[in-house]
């Protein structure tokens, strides 16, 4: 949810470079991993759905703080894990700069920012599946929370690292203002965590499959499992 709203020219080409071979060298290992076994077609067609689906959000904006926006990118994380989950941001933050959504040269901030929210996404909910038996809710809850505060975060850090060209505010007002935009990206996400945690609930009850990578080896049954086979039958 957290996403770099500057144009090209904001950043010197220093530091557009230095992002965009970080986002590189994340999408390197993507691909590597990605490599070593054959994509199911099916899970191809899960990410393009989450590309189209994320694209098509990604411009619904909410007018609070200077515009903010819901992503799902730690659902896409879930549902077709972190290698083809930093493949599906690339190409969304692609798309995005093409309609002017940010600039061509902040795609590799951005790529970062987002491949943050898919590897964290993933992972945290796996942990509290596998882990502690959580519920889909709560675990899909908790770790979109996380993964767009910790994505907040990296996001301004990007921001006042690179320093904007052309800024008239002094570094003070412009690390003051960052603040609040993190805040108010942290409260949204807290909505997408909900949303999250909705959707994940209701594709574990109909179509719990699209959800065997983020949880691992089939658990013992429980009270939740039970209620979903009931509801299916």
């Amino acid at each position: 949810m957290a996403h770099v709203h500057l144009e090209d020219g904001a950043f010197t080409i220093e530091w557009v470079v230095i992002w965009t071979l970080i986002a590189v060298a994340l999408i390197a290992i993507a691909l590597y991993r990605l490599g070593g076994y054959a994509i199911p077609t099916r899970k191809l067609a899960v990410a393009a759905m989450c590309v189209a689906v994320g694209f098509a959000i990604f411009q619904i904006e909410i007018p609070v703080f200077g515009g903010v926006h819901i992503n799902l990118t730690p659902l896409i994380g879930i549902l077709v894990g972190p290698s083809l989950g930093s493949l599906a941001v690339l190409v969304i933050n692609m798309f995005g700069a093409a309609i002017g959504h940010g600039g061509w040269g902040m795609i590799g901030a951005n790529s970062i920012v987002n491949i943050v929210e898919v590897f964290l996404g993933f992972f945290i909910y796996r942990h509290l599946r596998c882990s502690w038996n959580a519920s889909r809710f709560f675990s899909a809850f908790s770790a979109t929370a996380v993964a767009l505060t910790v994505s907040a975060f990296v996001a301004l850090v990007i921001i006042s690292i690179s320093g904007i060209q052309g800024s008239t505010q002094g570094g003070e007002q412009t690390f003051a203002n960052l603040l609040i935009m993190a805040a108010a990206n942290i409260a949204t996400g807290l909505v997408e965590a909900v949303v999250t945690g909705y959707i994940v609930s209701f594709i574990g009850k109909i179509r719990s499959d699209l959800l065997e990578m983020a949880e691992g080896e089939k658990r013992p049954e429980t009270a939740e499992t039970s209620q979903e086979v009931g509801t299916v039958v």
